[in-house]
């Protein structure tokens, strides 16, 4: 879940319609509260034409909505893999939490070599789980009975979100956003160091699974272009400009960025639930149509291009 600090909404952006494009929302395969067919309907009755799904580190609601036995997908939805990547930054400094978070659109789903790398991802993420967990008991505020009535599939890409639910229902915390504030966040009494993968290593494990590597939700990137263009000479080939809590401030200068560095934009509303329905968050989005144009047209020129399904 993105718990960062976003350009302020004092010049908020005023979609002039429904958008038909969002390339980044979460199921409860990660740390999402909606099941993957909940979601994707909600996005098809809110205008969405191409979606993607980006759950952190795991493909299982691609897999679930496009599997031999899936029910069919709301017509005229192209549902496209996608995964989010949180990635260490060990040794550059000033950026939030010590990571960047690194989006593969369309990516194959069934390459295997992608998978054992979202496997390894998957098992940091349940350290990380359980050392927290500890912290948490440690502090008094013991949330395992819960956690162990966890559906298996609401636990194989465990997050903090979902330990910040956890304390929620204890009434530990007002809120996921409260929890993070005061004990899971960097800095707070129950936060433990992430475990995984840089950001070249999933740039490079995207690309090798035929997907286009995107930073996500980066606001910073006017101010480390020196960064980006790291990254971009790395493999990175897009920019997510068009995010749901950008200004339009913020969406001409991030955007600037991705032209002059000739990155792909891209745009999503990083929906996960907590805070207000999918139509709530869709209704503050807006990704321009030709973003999804150049999307499809940059993974079609792609060595190994991502699949899609449509109905």
């Amino acid at each position: 879940m993105a718990r960062r600090r976003h350009a302020t909404a004092e010049d908020p952006t005023i979609p002039p319609g429904p958008s038909a494009v969002d390339l980044h929302a979460h199921t409860l395969r990660s740390d999402g509260i909606l099941e993957p067919t909940t979601l994707i309907a909600a996005a098809a009755d809110a205008g969405v034409r191409l979606f993607s799904i980006t759950d952190h580190d795991d493909l299982s609601a691609y897999r679930e909505l496009t599997g031999t036995n899936a029910p069919p997908l709301p017509a005229g939805l192209q549902l496209l893999p996608g995964v989010e990547i949180n990635c260490l930054t060990t040794g550059i400094p000033g950026l939030w939490e010590g990571e960047v978070h690194i989006l593969g659109l369309g990516v194959d789903p069934d390459d295997a070599t992608f998978e054992a790398t979202l496997v390894k991802q998957r098992s940091g993420r349940r350290v990380r789980f359980e050392r927290t967990l500890q912290r948490l008991r440690e502090l008094g505020m013991p949330v395992d009975d819960l956690a162990a009535e966890l559906d298996p599939r609401e636990t194989a890409s465990l997050g903090r979100p979902t330990l910040a639910r956890l304390l929620q229902a204890k009434g530990w915390v007002a809120s996921v956003e409260d929890g993070f504030a005061r004990y899971l966040g960097r800095g707070r009494p129950a936060y433990v160091p992430r475990e995984g993968i840089g950001p070249r290593a999933a740039i490079a494990a995207i690309r090798l699974a035929g997907g286009l590597p995107v930073l996500a939700h980066f606001s910073e990137a006017p101010q480390r272009v020196d960064l980006v263009t790291e990254l971009r000479d790395a493999g990175l080939g897009g920019l997510e400009v068009h995010y749901r809590t950008f200004d339009r401030g913020t969406i001409a200068t991030v955007g600037a960025v991705a032209r002059d560095l000739a990155l792909v934009p891209t745009g999503g509303s990083d929906y996960h639930g907590d805070t207000g329905t999918y139509a709530a968050a869709h209704a503050e989005l807006w990704v321009p149509p030709e973003v999804g144009v150049g999307l499809l047209a940059a993974l079609a020129a792609a060595p190994t291009p991502g699949s899609a399904r449509t109905t």
